[in-house]
């Protein structure tokens, strides 16, 4: 779900903009020229939010009012509709997790003794608060905790699409809740794997190369860490194509990932073994028995089975 626009911190309404007054305005002899609930026009914007607007109402009175003294009357009118933070209290999403795992170096098997546990997973809103004014995020997180999980359809859709971070997470061989709704899930996770992966994985891994060529040659450094993930996603992705799976442990290419996470391995032998392995995702994407799309028929049967269940209080 977006963001409301006037929790940005750094927003600044722009001249034109109608806002509306949250304090009374003075007019001349301190009178009160308009009540709260006004609206007026920006006509002069601050540099920043430690001054005061320029705003002008109908009747032409002007007034210098602070960022927290006003509002974008859109927003105004918006109220606490689709206010995800009103669902989160309202609804306690936290507690329809269906599924819960384990991502990230854990599950790749490129874990150490301070590594952080990364969890993932889905959650299934009930009924009431999906068909609700307010509505239901399509993420929601714990940042102390590393925790988050994404709306079931929101998932499923990125699934559909061969999102990398999705995949592993139906596949990771690690995963601690698991309802009876999502083992149904489980068991149908091929549905979502088709030849997109080539397209996703591949333009991914090629465009984020190409940025850190760039960083290299402008500002000679380069996040190892980020550069070991692409090729991982590399052959992860051949794997998919060749084995019709998401081999989600790195096995035994662990000692040359670490390699390259440290900065002991030249740029030159990173490049070669990359474009090696395009080459082979290519071969791989010609000979694939996958099909051309993934199953969206299947998806949404699932997605549909899993809403009539959401009418139950309990978490099927």
């Amino acid at each position: 779900m977006n963001r409301r626009v006037h929790d940005s911190p750094n927003l600044i309404y722009s001249p034109g903009t109608q806002v509306v007054a949250l304090k009374q305005v003075r007019g001349p002899g301190g009178r009160t020229a308009h009540p709260v609930g006004a609206v007026g026009a920006v006509i002069r914007s601050p540099q920043d939010r430690a001054h005061s607007y320029r705003v002008r109402f109908v009747d032409g009175v002007e007034a210098a009012l602070h960022h927290d003294q006003l509002q974008q009357l859109a927003e105004y009118k918006q109220g606490a509709i689709n206010d995800s933070a009103q669902t989160l209290a309202a609804h306690g999403l936290f507690e329809r997790v269906i599924y819960r795992c384990v991502v990230g170096s854990r599950a790749f098997g490129l874990d150490h003794d301070e590594s952080d546990t990364d969890r993932r997973g889905i959650y299934l809103p009930q009924a009431d608060a999906h068909w609700s004014l307010y509505g239901v995020p399509e993420q929601i997180e714990n940042d102390a905790t590393q925790e988050a999980y994404w709306e079931l359809q929101k998932f499923l859709v990125m699934a559909l699409k061969g999102n990398p971070n999705i995949l592993e997470c139906l596949y990771t061989p690690i995963f601690e809740v698991a309802t009876p709704l999502a083992e149904e899930l489980l068991a149908m996770r091929g549905v979502f794997l088709s030849k997109l992966v080539f397209q996703t994985y591949n333009g991914y891994v090629m465009s984020q190369f190409k940025r850190m060529q760039a960083d290299a040659r402008n500002h000679g450094q380069v996040k190892w860490k980020h550069v070991m993930h692409l090729i991982r996603l590399l052959l992860s992705g051949i794997h998919v194509l060749r084995d019709r799976s998401v081999a989600v442990h790195v096995g035994g290419d662990r000692d040359r990932l670490l390699e390259i996470k440290g900065g002991a391995m030249p740029w030159e032998a990173i490049e070669a073994w990359r474009l090696a392995l395009h080459r082979e995702f290519e071969q791989a994407y010609a000979e694939t028995t996958l099909p051309e799309r993934p199953d969206y028929e299947a998806a949404s049967r699932f997605l549909i089975h899993a809403r009539r269940a959401a009418l139950v209080e309990g978490l099927p």
